[in-house]
């Protein structure tokens, strides 16, 4: 990999998604397989053992990586499933997999030495002693940031370990660091961390009253309400509209995109190794588009970090992307009827 110029790794939520994101662009794209090992574990996404084959074929056919993201927490008396999706991993040929837990990634380590290990956004580092510990004990050979952390703690990080640093680069934001989420826990009885999911199905309500609002609840509680032709969101008890002293706002985070196109030349300075697309649960056009538009991005600031502007069409395209995608999402909770 040409060390000035930052890897682009794009979500495959399924294989139309995995192939665009070829097409347009990605050099690596990352996987999960239909099973709770997978933070990404929507009903209707995400690989059997026979579309991972015909993926990561595709992939290798045209000279790009395929990852395998097993990055949720094993659970007490079920760690043999987690245990058989590394050892699918290994036989399918991907590139390297994701992983979160450390007793999975012990495990990885020593029944598939030459398996190139990732440690997962999951796994929450967020300093460089806890990554090159990492190091030490499984050989992990890169490590996906949480998203929280500012250009100059990344630029720390990377000083400091001899471990590839990948970071977000496009996608939704996180108001926890991730691995460490309570608060759908906290409402549902089920971590993000280990359902792979921050707003479980069997607990979303959509409600419509007489005058066409819509609300969303979370385990009957109450996160937001949208008007007739407002977008509904995908409901995240992070991203809702909360009344605080007689106001009603976006009280923990507003549901904005990261997006650091803007940064893109600091970023390749600092030395970030991948920048990482967030969203498997998207479509495949959201893939396409924001793969395509990256990728153009990224040659051009390693190219010409000096001169690098941002094209306008660059951004209108992506924020009408993330836009259009807002009720695309909320389509994976709603039990229409």
């Amino acid at each position: 990999m040409n060390l000035t110029t930052p890897e682009l790794v794009c979500p495959a939520g399924n294989l139309p998604a995995l192939k665009v994101a070829i097409d347009n662009g990605a050099d690596t794209v990352y996987m999960g397989l239909k099973d709770a090992t997978n933070a990404r574990n929507f009903a209707g996404l995400n690989f059997d053992l026979k579309s991972a084959r015909e993926g990561i074929a595709y992939a290798h056919l045209r000279g790009r990586k395929v990852l395998m993201a097993i990055n949720t927490y094993a659970q007490a008396g079920e760690v043999a499933k987690w245990h058989q999706a590394i050892d699918q991993a290994a036989e399918l040929g991907v590139d390297a997999i994701i992983l979160a837990d450390m007793g999975l990634l012990n495990y990885a380590h020593n029944t598939h030495p030459n398996l190139r290990l990732h440690l997962s956004v999951q796994g929450s580092a967020t300093n460089y002693e806890a990554i090159n510990l990492a190091r030490e004990l499984f050989n992990i050979q890169r490590v996906v940031l949480p998203r929280v952390l500012t250009v100059a703690q990344v630029a720390n990080v990377i000083e400091h370990t001899e471990v590839e640093v990948e970071v977000f680069g496009f996608g939704s934001l996180c108001v926890m660091v991730e691995g460490r989420c309570l608060l759908s826990s906290y409402v549902t009885g089920e971590s993000p961390n280990t359902h792979g999911v921050c707003s479980p199905a069997k607990f979303v309500r959509w409600e419509k009253d007489n005058k066409q609002t819509m609300s969303a609840r979370l385990n009957n509680v109450l996160i937001d309400q949208y008007q007739a032709n407002e977008p509904a969101g995908y409901p995240t008890l992070c991203k809702g509209r909360f009344c605080v002293q007689e106001d009603t706002y976006y009280a923990l985070e507003e549901p904005t995109s990261l997006n650091v196109i803007e940064i893109l030349p600091e970023l390749i300075k600092i030395g970030v190794a991948a920048i990482k697309v967030e969203g498997r649960q998207r479509s495949p056009a959201y893939t396409a588009q924001v793969t395509q538009i990256l990728r153009k991005a990224i040659d051009m600031a390693a190219k010409q970090p000096q001169n690098f502007m941002v094209n306008t069409s660059w951004q209108q395209a992506l924020a009408k992307v993330s836009e259009g995608q807002q009720a695309t999402l909320g389509a994976y909770s709603r039990p229409w009827k």
